[in-house]
């Protein structure tokens, strides 16, 4: 399956829309190569806005990361992938309140909030931290095949808000923007991280399930 040409511009007219054909599961310990190629694919030192990114530097340290996403396979009970005939293309990695205030445990209160929002909805949530489609195939569709699987599992589990992050200074992530407001999400609060010696803005989105 090549891939490359997959919904290529000239192929648009002839093959149905790429999502159609990608089933989403949950990610398993065998997928750990593809999954870091796809991270590798949109997390580059050199970002894109427009295609959007992954903040990190994946590439940099090869054994860090892949170990990183080995352990977060066997932790997190949203890693989801996108498949499509045995390959994968994408990924979703979310975490629970309690599994995300694990690692960020002042993330709550860094946050600058809406005075609108009703913060009731923070008592129970997710975390979307990563979303990564393959550079090429991004606007297809898959990652809204991966956020609906992700809904459709935390309904049956009862949790109804999701919350995520974009970052928006020093390099706007154009691509993760658009998709929010694709996803109907709404812009509920702001936050600033120090990352390798670099302030970020991060907007906060919520969606309910």
């Amino acid at each position: 399956m090549d891939l490359a040409n997959l919904n290529s511009k000239s192929n648009d007219a002839l093959l149905p829309p790429l999502s159609e054909k990608v089933k989403v599961r949950r990610a398993t310990p065998k997928d750990l190569h593809d999954i870091y190629q796809i991270a590798c694919s949109v997390g580059k030192s050199r970002k894109d806005s427009k295609q959007g990114f992954l903040v990190d530097d994946y590439s940099s340290n090869p054994k860090f990361y892949q170990k990183y996403i080995l352990e977060k396979i066997f932790e997190l009970n949203h890693f989801y992938v996108a498949e499509y005939y045995g390959k994968l293309l994408g990924f979703l990695m979310a975490y629970t309140k309690d599994q995300w205030l694990k690692y960020n445990e002042n993330w709550l209160e860094d946050i600058y909030w809406h005075p609108e929002f009703n913060l009731t909805k923070i008592n129970s949530f997710v975390l979307v931290d990563k979303t990564a489609i393959l550079s090429h195939l991004t606007g297809q569709g898959i990652g809204s095949k991966l956020y609906q699987y992700l809904t459709n599992n935390l309904y049956e589990d009862g949790i109804m808000n999701i919350l995520a992050e974009t970052v928006i200074s020093p390099q706007p992530n154009l691509a993760s923007l658009a998709f929010r407001d694709k996803q109907k999400y709404k812009l509920v609060g702001i936050r600033y991280e120090d990352y390798n010696n670099q302030i970020l803005t991060d907007l906060i989105y919520h969606k309910s399930v």
